[in-house]
């Protein structure tokens, strides 16, 4: 343990919630390496539970009131136990904090701390890590499950692609758009489309959506289509189309003439070649 913990998203930990509930042990129980559902049904019973958030300095309530923090491979984890039952076997001397689940997750996934679950425990429990505790602040449903296999994508959809530049076009917060085929470790793959806006108020999101929802009209009825936003810093699927990939749509080098699709600066019928953004064969 360590005192480098950090109150819980800037708040203060403290708010007692209802019970941590069997669901989440009964999950933690079924996980072991390499069963991503048993890892998944976790995710699930986290998001709806409460764990006792272990308390280095402080007390509940309190200005001084921080997270324990341990160090796993050069990442930053806030321990945690799953029950009184566990609390009372842990040994733990000082204060501790009852949190829902997802309150937690969303107060420590922006500082890339994860939560390891029953460090005391044989085997040294399970972690959780902070690309993770995302998808329990937001819905672990509403997010692929990882991890996940990413290329560009292969589906031939130019009747979309037409579309989503014509309304991207009119669209005037939409700078650029990109796209990724994603094949998550759970569920169907999906085509995902990367937005570059020239500002993310509430106002600039829902026109994005409205868009792609406009768009959505020439797709397949068995695909499905879901928006990141490439301005997300804890996006790792925003962080591979950044990276990874280049825009097949900007509103700089649209063109009426250019084709559906077609990368900027690459001439039709024009194979795209080995450079950024391109899988070497």
């Amino acid at each position: 343990m360590s005192a480098s913990g950090t109150a819980a998203g800037g708040e203060i930990p403290g708010r007692t919630r209802p019970g941590t509930g069997e669901y989440l042990e009964e999950a933690l129980r079924q996980v072991v390496p390499g069963r991503f559902d048993s890892y998944e049904a976790l995710l699930h019973a986290l998001a709806t539970s409460s764990v006792h958030m272990l308390l280095f300095s402080g007390t509940p309530g309190s200005p001084e009131a921080r997270y324990g923090s341990l160090d796993v491979a050069g990442h930053s984890y806030a321990p945690c136990v799953t029950s009184p039952g566990e609390l009372a076997v842990s040994g733990w001397s000082r204060a501790q904090v009852l949190e829902r689940g997802e309150a937690v997750a969303a107060a420590l996934y922006p500082s890339r701390r994860g939560l390891w679950l029953n460090p005391h425990a044989p085997g040294g429990g399970v972690g959780i890590p902070w690309a993770d505790l995302r998808r329990v602040a937001l819905g672990p449903a509403t997010q692929p499950a990882g991890p996940l296999r990413l290329a560009e994508p292969t589906i031939e959809l130019p009747q979309f692609y037409a579309l989503l530049a014509q309304q991207a076009h009119r669209t005037a917060v939409v700078r650029g758009l990109h796209r990724a085929w994603v094949q998550p470790t759970a569920g169907l793959p999906c085509l995902t489309i990367g937005l570059d806006l020239y500002e993310e108020g509430p106002q600039s999101v829902e026109a994005a959506h409205t868009m792609l929802r406009l768009s959505s009209t020439a797709l397949p009825e068995d695909l499905t289509v879901m928006a990141v936003s490439l301005m997300d810093p804890h996006d790792p699927l925003a962080q591979w189309l950044r990276e990874r990939t280049r825009p097949f749509y900007t509103r700089e080098a649209h063109a009426p003439g250019q084709a559906a699709g077609q990368i900027p600066g690459q001439g039709p019928g024009q194979a795209p070649g080995q450079g950024y953004g391109y899988p070497q064969p």
